[in-house]
């Protein structure tokens, strides 16, 4: 059960505000067991850095949480900060899990990005990451 206490570190949810102050999270309730969360988009799109052309993708993240679980606004939010952003394909999907890995530390986390086709090639990237 979700407890009031739980939503004290949230100022996205049930907000207006679409200003992006970074990913959020909640409580996990169950950090003694392991089970996966998994999030998908396939409205993720940021510029390649050299000429600005837009680029689409695919992403999709698990995770087993460890003590803290992503608040999913908060997530659409970071990855609509990407949409000006000029990053290469393979930068995208570990800052991705660069940045999940800081605000939830997850036990294992893996971010995949399925890139569309650009120049008649398609780029996946597998980032993943294990706590020690």
């Amino acid at each position: 059960m979700t407890h009031e206490k739980d939503l004290n570190d949230l100022s996205l949810l049930g907000s207006s505000n679409s200003d992006f102050k970074g990913l959020e999270a909640f409580p996990n309730h169950n950090p003694e067991r392991d089970y996966t969360v998994t999030l998908t988009t396939d409205e993720f799109t940021c510029v390649c850095p050299k000429t600005g052309q837009p680029d689409f993708a695919s992403i999709t993240i698990s995770y087993v949480p460890d003590l803290k679980i992503v608040e999913s606004k908060s997530l659409k939010l970071y990855f609509q900060s990407f949409r000006n952003r000029g990053v290469f394909h393979e930068h995208a999907a570990n800052i991705i899990l660069d940045d999940l890995r800081e605000a939830i530390q997850p036990r294992w986390c893996r971010v995949q990005a399925d890139f569309g086709v650009r120049g008649g090639i398609a780029i996946t990237v597998d980032a993943e990451y294990r706590k020690e």
